[in-house]
């Protein structure tokens, strides 16, 4: 089945048209500066990459060029629209709604909207996204999956918040968890690499980017997860900061005569590692400066590694054990360095890291194990799939229709 897989922004339209018969990736793109002017950079194997600049005044119009470069006779893969079985939709939140991945219809849409305070950024243009292809492609079936949907597993004493249970009841302020569609792919893989029953695995699962979190898979389901109410809790980040005392928030906004928005920005957008080295929030730039010898660098790397080893001990706490630890995403899959500073001091698990094996993976990346063989816990870098994982739902649903 083709499966076109879509990932929309505000201003910008991400694609994959894949064949979940044998898994290949036919084409790839981005439509960018939608609503302003528009660009489409579009992607076959074999061919030339082509660029083009062309009006697109919304995400229908972003569609109908996807389209158009699909199916053009020299830069396309497809005949025709007719080719295109379903889309496939990565939505950020789906709220205590969804649980799993959603044909979309009218009640699947209400719902939809009902998560855009939830998260007010992602949800909008998800929602312009979905709109936009049944419109450009009327009568194609359209399916929802989403980053919070996994963690629906997490017990209740997982989820909820100190705080008045009407806020709970009102707003529905809990732990939701995001990159849920990571942390399932590659929890699913390793359970595969397991000699073990996988109802028996208890599996932590680290994806670490600009955007981190971190997940206890116990039995193949969510027992918890680092991100909460909002992508900005957990593990530093890029520009986000974490984990933080709540207090620092008003601390702030009385110190600094902050507004709530003006103290969410900097939270969001102004800490992490940016915040920290006060170099960038590219972790590149960062080791580069250590090399430098600059403390301040060095300092946000051994903040990071120290808060990935705290997650990792009281996950397997939390699960009474743990069977394999799985790096994935930019930084877990390309810095061994945090690897390793990770799992330093994790003897006492039975982590044994092959501290050669780590630091030679070799190009392209692909699944590797990264421990002794004595190690009793496996270590594992897994290259995350995301899209694999939204277009496979997304056959998976429409094959049943």
């Amino acid at each position: 089945m083709n499966v076109l897989v879509v990932n929309a922004g505000s201003s910008s339209l991400k694609y994959q048209l894949f064949d979940t018969d044998s898994g290949v990736v036919k084409a790839k793109g981005n439509c960018e500066r939608i609503g302003i002017d528009g660009r489409l950079t579009h992607k076959v194997p074999g061919k030339e990459d082509y660029v083009l600049d062309t009006e697109m005044k919304n995400h229908e119009d972003a569609v109908k060029n996807v389209i158009k470069a699909l199916t053009d006779d020299k830069i396309g893969c497809i005949s025709s629209m007719s080719e295109i079985q379903a889309v496939g939709h990565r939505v950020v939140h789906g709220g205590s709604y969804f649980s799993g991945s959603v044909l979309a219809n009218d009640d699947v849409m209400e719902k939809l909207e009902m998560c855009i305070d939830l998260a007010p950024l992602h949800t909008p243009p998800a929602i312009m996204g979905i709109k936009g292809c049944v419109a450009a492609m009327p009568g194609v079936p359209q399916v929802l999956v989403f980053d919070t949907a996994f963690h629906q597993t997490m017990p209740k004493e997982a989820y909820l918040y100190a705080i008045p249970y009407e806020y709970y009841e009102k707003y529905g302020i809990r732990r939701y968890g995001f990159h849920g569609t990571s942390h399932r792919y590659v929890s699913g893989e390793m359970i595969k690499l397991l000699d073990i029953p996988a109802e028996e695995s208890r599996i932590i699962t680290c994806h670490l980017g600009n955007g981190s979190s971190i997940s206890a898979v116990k039995g193949g389901k969510v027992l918890d997860t680092t991100m909460g109410f909002t992508p900005l809790d957990g593990l530093m980040m890029g520009t986000r900061c974490g984990a933080i005392d709540p207090a620092i928030v008003t601390f702030l906004m009385e110190k600094e005569n902050m507004s709530a928005a003006e103290v969410n920005a900097v939270l969001n957008k102004k800490s992490g590692f940016l915040g920290v080295s006060g170099i960038s929030s590219d972790c590149r730039d960062v080791f580069k400066a250590i090399e430098e010898g600059n403390e301040r660098a060095k300092s946000t790397i051994d903040a990071l590694c120290y808060q990935i080893k705290k997650y990792i001990g009281s996950y397997a706490a939390a699960m009474g054990g743990v069977d394999a630890i799985v790096f994935t995403a930019g930084i877990g899959e390309n810095t061994p360095e945090i690897r390793a500073g990770a799992l330093e001091g994790l003897e006492f698990l039975g982590v044994e890291l092959d501290l050669d094996v780590n630091a030679n993976v070799p190009r392209p990346i692909s699944t590797t194990c990264l421990s002794k063989p004595s190690s009793k816990v496996k270590v594992y870098l897994i290259p995350t799939n995301e899209e694999l994982v939204i277009a496979n739902d997304t056959a998976e649903i429409v094959s049943k229709l």
